[in-house]
């Protein structure tokens, strides 16, 4: 079920597998996707976490997977990048790309003009799509959506994702809800119990997910107020995990 509060520690450190979103989650939204600024104990927090849970930790998110270790270095965990499109299941594994179509060549360059005729718009190229950010450009989100849903209308194979002042055209075929289902079926993952945490509409069908398998979805702003809770819960939990082993 989805929770208000974060459930106890010792459940999720006992059985629990710990899905995170990144922008939003982890780190406060900035004003463009690459001036994200990460806490510099959070690496280290989650790299503890993720070796006191077996293993079974795992970031969810719409960033590319090079993006997210970039951010996250020196931590290199498991991860559903770009919305499950693709996988790292565990630390050492090679990535795994999921079966879906890429968005055609010439969409690409008319989203690239979209954001180029806007100022301060940013178009973000990924794997299988895109996204056009308008953080600081937030009148032309209107103008977004009614271009990139004329662009798609004709192909049932995409769809258009709203986000934190952005629109990001992905495959149908993969979002985080089946990326937290594929993870949940692999080791080290399968067997325990999913906990969620997320603050996005693209986090409801994780969310969902996460509840179908018998486990919990926590929305940032309900569970925790905002990512620095976030942090402050996870630092929590490394600290119970330490305390645990030390006894």
């Amino acid at each position: 079920m989805t929770l208000r509060t974060p459930p106890p520690p010792g459940d999720v450190l006992r059985r629990g597998a710990l899905f995170l979103d990144f922008d939003g989650t982890l780190v406060e939204i900035a004003p463009t996707p690459d001036a994200v600024r990460v806490d510099p104990a959070l690496p280290s927090v989650l790299t503890a976490l993720h070796d006191r849970l077996g293993g079974a930790l795992a970031l969810i998110s719409g960033r590319p997977l090079d993006t997210l270790d970039a951010f996250l270095g020196p931590a290199r965990l498991p991860a559903a990048s770009e919305h499950g499109v693709v996988l790292r299941v565990t630390v050492g594994a090679a990535p795994e790309h999921v079966d879906v179509p890429g968005v055609p060549e010439a969409w690409r360059a008319q989203a690239e003009a979209l954001a180029a005729a806007v100022p301060g718009a940013i178009y973000e190229p990924k794997r299988h799509g895109f996204a056009l950010h308008a953080r600081r450009a937030p009148a032309a989100m209107p103008r977004f959506e009614s271009a990139l849903r004329d662009l798609i209308a004709e192909d049932e194979r995409f769809l258009l994702l709203p986000a934190h002042m952005a629109w990001e055209v992905k495959p149908r075929a993969a979002d985080k809800g089946t990326a937290l289902a594929t993870l949940m079926d692999r080791a080290p993952f399968r067997g325990r119990t999913p906990v969620f945490v997320g603050d996005d509409v693209t986090d409801e069908a994780a969310i969902a997910a996460a509840e179908a398998l018998g486990g919990v979805g926590l929305r940032v702003d309900e569970a925790f107020g905002d990512p620095a809770g976030v942090r402050a819960w996870l630092a929590a939990l490394r600290d119970e995990a330490d305390d645990a082993a030390a006894a």
